[in-house]
């Protein structure tokens, strides 16, 4: 009985020690995800905390967290069996922030002014209810199969698509919402918002106010190599920066996005790990450099806050988009992007369109190439803050397809071959859960040749 104490003693040690060793670090992050999506998801789109637990958290280890709500604060925390507490709070207009001990809730904000978009237009173009229009070349049986396969059987957790959109000449010929979700529900696109950043520089560019193919305006590089990285590289995830984004462990990302009070400063303070143009690099520090560049180039923060919604958000009607900040007020570029499907679809409408929203150029037909060209060493993936198909990731979609893709399967998908604009929300990717190939195929396949 002894020697089974014993052993059964040390049992009980190596698995504490191997806990300490491999998950107590992540404590942080995980508490900090989970606090993040509970006042983003409660206080943004009105989802109940067991709704948020079953369908945002489920994810291994953020299912650990224990999450409460306080209705009356607004705002969220979360902890691990008690430990590595962490909140986030909730700024109408602002949406929500993770927050450390450092933050001064008690400091006033500033808030975006917001144009909302009245013009009676239906659907797309404005926010009216869509009118029914019936295409002869569209097969609409087929593409309402297309449409129910992307979803689960009630009751299944395999695909697990909140919504589909599919915009053909301008027009709404296909909408779907999982159970819980609706028009009017607000998702978060996660990296889909680099493609809205990207925009804004192109508002400027269009403006004459920055040249992308300059030394990036950062005066922290100007005395060692990085001085020669311009916004192009940037842009292009091409800075030569080192930078790791890997959210199956700890890495730069995860650290940034749940850890650090200025997400823009992460990227800035790295290193440089090769020359620029020389190695592409997906990062979400880079994205909000970018953000924090942006920043920059306003006298205000006012200037820079409504920069976003009346360069582009607003401009199309993208009115109810929120995107998030990070603790020193720079919006999180890389990330934290909320709309509704609809206004999801209205900005891969704006891109269709060559940067051409209903008679005005909001962005120059020249950005959107640009936006849609292969970065040198991407293979054919990416563009600037844009991923495309132009290496043929999605063997039996066009080529000329290119798109925002977010994580857990956030896509907007924009064809300009078929005149044809996708979008799908979901919280799970990959072959074996949701196959975006067959997906895109299958509504594709739809238009009579």
């Amino acid at each position: 009985m002894k020697k089974f104490l014993k052993v059964l003693l040390l049992a009980v040690v190596l698995a504490f020690l191997y806990f300490g060793f491999t998950t107590y670090p992540k404590l942080d992050l995980i508490s900090g995800f989970s606090a993040k999506s509970v006042a983003s998801g409660h206080f943004i789109d009105n989802r109940p905390l067991d709704l948020i637990e079953k369908t945002d958290n489920d994810i291994d280890m953020i299912d650990l967290a224990k999450n409460s709500i306080d209705e009356a604060g607004k705002f969220a925390t979360s902890n691990i069996y008690g430990l590595k507490e962490r909140k986030a709070i909730y700024r109408e207009g602002l949406g929500a922030v993770l927050i450390n001990d450092n933050f001064d809730v008690s400091k006033p904000y500033l808030l975006p002014k917001r144009t909302k978009l009245e013009n009676n237009l239906p659907f797309p173009y404005g926010n009216n209810e869509p009118k029914d229009t019936a295409f002869s070349d569209i097969d609409y049986s087929k593409l309402k199969k297309a449409v129910d396969n992307a979803f689960d059987k009630t009751g299944g957790k395999i695909k697990r698509t909140r919504a589909v959109v599919v915009l053909y000449k301008d027009k709404l010929i296909a909408e779907k919402y999982d159970t819980g979700f609706n028009k009017d529900s607000k998702i978060l696109g996660w990296s889909m918002t680099k493609s809205i950043t990207s925009s804004a520089f192109g508002v400027l560019a269009k403006q004459g106010k920055i040249d992308i193919y300059k030394p990036a305006p950062v005066t922290e590089w100007k005395n060692d190599e990085r001085k020669n990285i311009t916004l192009n590289d940037l842009l292009h995830m091409n800075s030569g920066l080192e930078w790791e984004e890997n959210y199956s462990t700890i890495c730069d990302a995860t650290k940034m996005l749940f850890q650090a009070e200025d997400m823009g400063k992460v990227q800035l303070d790295k290193p440089a790990q090769f020359k620029p143009n020389t190695h592409w690099n997906y990062s979400s520090g880079t994205t909000n450099l970018l953000s924090l560049i942006l920043r920059r180039q306003f006298k205000t923060q006012q200037e820079y806050l409504d920069f976003w919604y009346s360069a582009v958000i607003d401009k199309i009607g993208m009115n109810s988009m929120i995107v998030e900040q990070d603790m020193s007020g720079t919006f999180v570029g890389s990330s934290y992007g909320w709309a509704t499907p609809r206004d999801w679809s209205k900005f891969g409408l704006l891109y269709l369109h060559k940067g051409n929203w209903n008679g005005e150029q909001i962005l120059d037909e020249s950005w959107v190439k640009y936006t849609s060209t292969p970065t040198n060493t991407s293979e054919g993936k990416y563009g600037a803050q844009f991923w495309l198909n132009a290496g043929g990731k999605f063997p039996d979609v066009p080529r000329d397809m290119f798109y925002c893709s977010g994580y857990q399967g956030q896509m907007v998908a924009i064809i300009p071959s078929l005149d044809m604009v996708i979008v799908r929300m979901g919280v799970r990717e990959g072959d074996k859960s949701f196959d975006f190939n067959g997906f895109l195929k299958d509504i594709i396949s739809s238009v009579k040749k």
